[in-house]
C-alpha cells in the first residue's frame, strides 16, 4: 500500500512533518485552527521563519493559508498528518507496553523515532503489539487508511460539570501532569466524581478509592470523559 510520507515524496522533511502535525493537533481537542503566531510559539521560533516554512508547505499543496489568518492543511497535508499521528501514538504504546516506559516518558523519545519509522515499520509495530485501538495516554490510533475512531459522547471535562464519569482520554501535553494523575489514579479508564464542592479554586473529585483530590481548571482541561 502506498505511504502518505512516500507518495509526498522530499516534501517529508522532518520540518514539513512536525508542522503538518501540529496544525492537525491544534484542532483536536477543540481548540482554534492553527496560525502563524501560534505556530511560532508551538516551535519556539520566529513568526518570519513560520512564514517561510507555511509558505513552502503551501506551494507543496499541503497547507492552505489565509493572510493574517488560519492556516489549514490540505487533503494531501491531512494525510502525512494522520500518517505522523499514527507512527507518534504506536510508538509510545510500544515503549509502554514492550519497554516499559512510564506514560509521562514517551512523548519526546516518540517525536524523535516518528521521524524515521516508515509506515511499513509501524504497521509490522501495531501488529506486534496486538493492534491496539488506543495509545497509553487513551488517543485513538488511526488506522493505515486514516480512520479515527474517537470515543462517543465524550467531552472535555472543565470546571462547568458535574456529575460521575470515566476518563477516557488525558492530554501528553504536560509530563508533570501525567505523573499527578498518575499518582492519584486518574488513567484512561478509572471513574472519577466531580462534586460541585470547590477549595482555593480547584473542584473537589472523588476517586474510586474513596479519595478525595482538588482538580485545578488546568487539570481538568486536560482530561476527556464520558458520563457513566
Amino acid at each position: 500500500m502506498d505511504s502518505p510520507r512516500d507518495s509526498i515524496g522530499s516534501s517529508s522533511s522532518r520540518v514539513a512533518e512536525d508542522y503538518l502535525k501540529a496544525i492537525w493537533s491544534s484542532t483536536e481537542w477543540g481548540g482554534e485552527p492553527a496560525t502563524t503566531s501560534s505556530l511560532a510559539k508551538r516551535f519556539s521560533t520566529s513568526k518570519a521563519t513560520v512564514s517561510i516554512n507555511v509558505k513552502r508547505l503551501v506551494a507543496q499543496g499541503l497547507l492552505e493559508h489565509v493572510p493574517y489568518g488560519e492556516i489549514t492543511l490540505t487533503e494531501s497535508g491531512r494525510k502525512l498528518a494522520i500518517s505522523m499521528v499514527r507512527a507518534h501514538r504506536v510508538l509510545e504504546t510500544f515503549l509502554v507496553d514492550s519497554l516499559g516506559y512510564g506514560w509521562d516518558e514517551i512523548h519526546e523519545i516518540a517525536e524523535r523515532m516518528e521521524h524515521a519509522a516508515t509506515d511499513e515499520f509501524i504497521d509490522r509495530l501495531h501488529a506486534l503489539l496486538g493492534h491496539p485501538a488506543q495509545d497509553p495516554h487513551g488517543d485513538p490510533i488511526p488506522t493505515r487508511q486514516g480512520g479515527i475512531d474517537y470515543p462517543q459522547d465524550a467531552h472535555i471535562l472543565g470546571l462547568d460539570h458535574q456529575g460521575t464519569y470515566e476518563v477516557v482520554r488525558i492530554s501528553d501535553a504536560d509530563s508533570e501532569r501525567l505523573r499527578e494523575f498518575a499518582h492519584v489514579g486518574i488513567v484512561p479508564g478509572a471513574r472519577i466524581e466531580l462534586t460541585s464542592e470547590t477549595a482555593h479554586d480547584a473542584r473537589i473529585a472523588v476517586l474510586e478509592n474513596g479519595s478525595r483530590i482538588p482538580l485545578s481548571a488546568e487539570q481538568l482541561d486536560l482530561l476527556i470523559v464520558r458520563i457513566v
